[in-house]
């Protein structure tokens, strides 16, 4: 059976970007438009794992991110922030904020699958720490 990855994106190319990789590497891909939106998409399929850009209108991935590590039913959900503004500090206030892993855009096409892979296997992207180090 497939792995499940939501992607929760406002920007419609980088939602069909990231769909189009993940489902060529055989992941069901499903997706939202906005952190409400991600939220009640995320309760509803509990995906292996998410993928929530922070700045979104609206509710932001910030706070979407945080509901659901707040609520029981969806705490155990992994939460993999995405965000263009990568600035010193992001990474550790991503994960005190309860993600389980940063992605700073533009993202490497060619690296994707391989650090969702390493999520999905319940460890940090190696690429991540050496990006952010």
């Amino acid at each position: 059976m497939p792995r499940k990855i939501l992607i929760v994106e406002d920007n419609a190319n980088n939602r069909r970007l990231f769909s189009d990789i993940l489902t060529f590497h055989d992941y069901e891909v499903s997706e939202a438009i906005d952190g409400q939106d991600g939220v009640d998409q995320a309760r509803k399929l509990m995906p292996d794992l998410i993928l929530m850009d922070i700045q979104m209108p609206g509710m932001d991935g910030l706070t979407a991110g945080s509901i659901l590590k707040g609520d029981p039913a969806t705490a155990c959900l992994k939460i993999i922030a995405l965000t263009s503004f990568a600035m010193q500090g992001d990474r550790e206030k991503f994960l005190e904020a309860g993600f389980d892993g940063y992605l700073s855009k533009p993202i490497n096409t060619r690296e994707l699958p391989e650090q969702i892979k390493q999520w999905m296997d319940g460890g940090e992207a190696i690429l991540n720490r050496v990006e952010m180090a």
